[in-house]
């Protein structure tokens, strides 16, 4: 099984290993929207990721997308210890394509039935593009669903749980670059504002963090202001000398370009995929940029969904396994250096042995 991250070139599906045990493409009965689910693993038990609905300049773009982020769901679900492998689905809107109320619930109902003729293989969440809403009519047409809204029995939309393992994985890297966890007076640049990236950017600037931010969304300029933030153009962020980057947006942002001219000491942040390649974990480790593998720090969403959706769930041990994402991301870290090898190479062993004790 090949668990280290794809090439993110999106051009070519020849360049990403193929190393899934089922990969569906079909086209929606209802809405003529391509659908790809893709399941990467099982070894764990029932895969578990979310749907994405998005723009892409090619339907082969869209299929590698779920591939690499299906690959990265594995490693996420096995590192933060659950019981659950590794899926994703993408929808495929051609590049301009606007759906309306209408058109997004044909889309729903096209991809209920594509999960339910998974036969219980893959349970899916919401992801970009969609929502716990959305997850609602999903659910019409198969019960492989999770993170409805609370009005429909569901336990809600993930977004406050990713926050929180994301803050405490900024708190653990800040520990392991200055000996303490103070998030008080650093300096983070937050690059994304959505609905994780702007919960972490109101942590942060409560705490009493310096802030620098951007988001592709120049509505979201407000809320920058709301917090005292300095905005800056997405393409300058990673050039800001600071303590940390912290990428929320969509992946890919670590190109070998972008790591090059980077001026902080760490990178922690909530985006899947942030490599463009993994080598650019060995060229992050030559700069000396402490890097906190993406699949580690975004768990905290798919750690509450999947423990709240147990019967009888515990809130209090959902928040404290949430939390110990920091501590995951810690022994990371100490691993990486006793080992003289890259963070990212330390938590795919982490989520390989862990693998591999289920085998």
């Amino acid at each position: 099984m090949t668990l280290t991250h794809p090439a993110a070139a999106l051009d070519s599906l020849a360049q990403i290993p193929l190393s899934h045990e089922k990969v569906l493409i079909e086209t929606g009965k209802r809405s003529g929207l391509m659908i790809t689910v893709a399941i990467h693993s099982t070894r764990l038990g029932q895969a578990l990721g979310g749907a994405r609905l998005w723009q892409y300049a090619s339907w082969t773009d869209a299929v590698a997308d779920a591939l690499r982020l299906s690959a990265a769901m594995t490693l996420k679900n096995a590192a933060a210890g659950l019981n659950r492998g590794g899926g994703k689905c993408v929808i495929y809107l051609p590049l301009g394509t606007v759906l309306t109320d209408a058109g997004k619930r044909l889309a729903m109902l096209d991809l209920g039935d594509a999960i339910e003729s998974m036969k219980g293989a893959y349970m899916t969440a919401e992801d970009v593009g969609t929502s716990a809403e959305l997850m609602a009519i999903v659910a019409e047409r198969t019960s492989h669903v999770c993170g409805l809204p609370a009005a429909s029995g569901g336990v809600g939309e993930p977004a406050d749980a990713t926050a929180a393992g994301v803050y405490a994985s900024i708190e653990s890297t800040l520990e392991a670059l200055f000996g303490s966890r103070e998030v008080r007076g650093r300096h983070l640049v937050i690059s994304g504002l959505g609905q994780v990236g702007g919960r972490v950017a109101t942590a942060a600037a409560a705490a009493g963090a310096t802030l620098t931010v951007t988001d592709i969304n120049p509505d979201k300029r407000a809320l920058a202001d709301e917090l005292g933030a300095r905005w800056v153009p997405v393409a300058d962020a990673h050039r800001v000398h600071a303590d940390l980057f912290v990428p929320c947006g969509l992946g890919g942002v670590l190109t070998s370009a972008v790591i090059a001219e980077l001026n902080v000491l760490g990178i922690c942040g909530a985006a899947n995929n942030q490599l463009e390649n993994p080598a650019g974990a060995a060229q992050l480790n030559a700069r000396g940029i402490l890097w906190a593998p993406d699949f580690v720090v975004n768990a905290g969403g798919v750690v509450y969904l999947d423990l709240a959706s147990e019967p009888n769930a515990d809130r209090a041990k959902i928040t404290e396994r949430v939390a110990g994402i920091g501590s995951v991301l810690t022994q990371i870290f100490t691993d990486a250096s006793a080992s003289e090898i890259t963070t990212l190479a330390a938590a795919e062993l982490l989520a390989v042995t862990r693998l591999n004790a289920a085998s």
